[in-house]
């Protein structure tokens, strides 16, 4: 099995170094991608890095994080790699943690593992309280559109993935920017791929973050709710029609239904002058407590769907688990 770690590099030079120094020797090959960055990050580490397995890539203008990856992801599967991981270069990731990212994929558990610092209590204590807020609130919205009830802290950026399943992927379609994490959640879930949670702790360097929450928070909420529709269409009516789709089509039918008729007498019943009767509104209120109901059971249907069969196994034989493996 053929490890690589890939290294998004922008405005990084103070750390970098000292993380591709970190990297043990499970890994076989390093790709630094230089996303242009404003301080010449490649140039830097080509200059004073002393690794062989280090090779720096260069991305012709800003591509955002996602870009970079990309980069990286396609260098990777050129040269034959079998697993790639993915570790910022600002410091805030213990590269002395990619056997754990990696095992799951070696043994055949999983397709795709990403770091969670919300696992233990204690992993959250350094994280200010306005981050912890915002990604519990992300967690949830990216649980709802992309389908992984099982994960938590989806804008985490430590991944490992199988080049296997990658080569599955419309890489040229995922999300360049800060969506990108959350856009390959759905963008496996549309193939049915097995995702791992590893407990990892929070690190804060001195490195200041790009993400302004104000200005992309209205972006990401029409991005999670335009991928919670496409995975409804395509796991619930093109791929399959199933108990979930009964559920969910009579819920929301009976909610408007009921509504609709409520409406309609109690405006009528005001212009008249004559209050809609008990039976009239049991006739309104029943099919919309039925409709939640049946909302309710497509949610619980929903939660129990998460994927448990890793795509790789059908693949390629090498996610079989090996006797001798280097990842113990």
């Amino acid at each position: 099995m053929r490890i690589a770690v890939a290294i998004p590099c922008y405005k990084v030079t103070r750390h970098v170094l000292e993380v591709i120094q970190a990297i043990g020797s499970e890994a076989e090959a390093i790709y630094a991608v230089d996303d242009a960055c404003p301080d010449g990050s490649g140039r830097f580490i080509e200059e004073h890095n002393r690794d062989p397995r280090v090779r720096v890539l260069f991305n012709p203008e800003n591509r955002g994080v996602g870009g970079a990856i990309v980069t990286a992801y396609q260098a990777a599967m050129a040269d034959g790699m079998d697993i790639v991981v993915k570790i910022d270069g600002d410091g805030q990731m213990d590269p002395a943690l990619l056997p754990s990212f990696v095992r799951p994929l070696l043994q055949g558990r999983a397709d795709y593992t990403k770091g969670n610092r919300f696992f233990r209590p204690e992993s959250v204590q350094g994280m200010p309280p306005v981050r912890l807020f915002g990604n519990a609130m992300l967690s949830f919205l990216t649980k709802l559109s992309c389908g992984y009830w099982n994960v938590m802290d989806p804008t985490n950026g430590y991944t490992a993935v199988r080049t296997s399943v990658l080569a599955e992927l419309p890489l040229d379609k995922l999300e360049r920017r800060y969506f990108f994490e959350t856009d390959m959640l759905f963008r496996l879930n549309t193939l049915r791929a097995v995702v791992k949670d590893i407990p990892m702790d929070s690190v804060y360097a001195d490195e200041e973050s790009n993400l302004k929450v104000g200005r992309v928070l209205p972006e990401f909420l029409k991005k999670h709710m335009s991928r919670l529709w496409r995975r409804y269409v395509y796991s619930y009516l093109v791929r399959d029609f199933n108990v979930g789709t009964l559920y969910s089509l009579s819920g929301v039918l009976l909610v408007l239904a009921g509504t609709a008729f409520g409406t309609w007498h109690w405006v009528s019943g005001n212009f008249n002058s004559h209050p809609a009767t008990s039976g009239t509104v049991m006739l309104a209120a029943l099919p919309v407590l039925i409709g939640i109901q049946s909302l309710i059971a497509f949610l619980h249907y929903d939660v129990s769907n998460v994927p448990t069969e890793p795509l790789c196994l059908s693949l390629d034989h090498s996610a079989l688990p090996s006797h001798d493996s280097t990842i113990s």
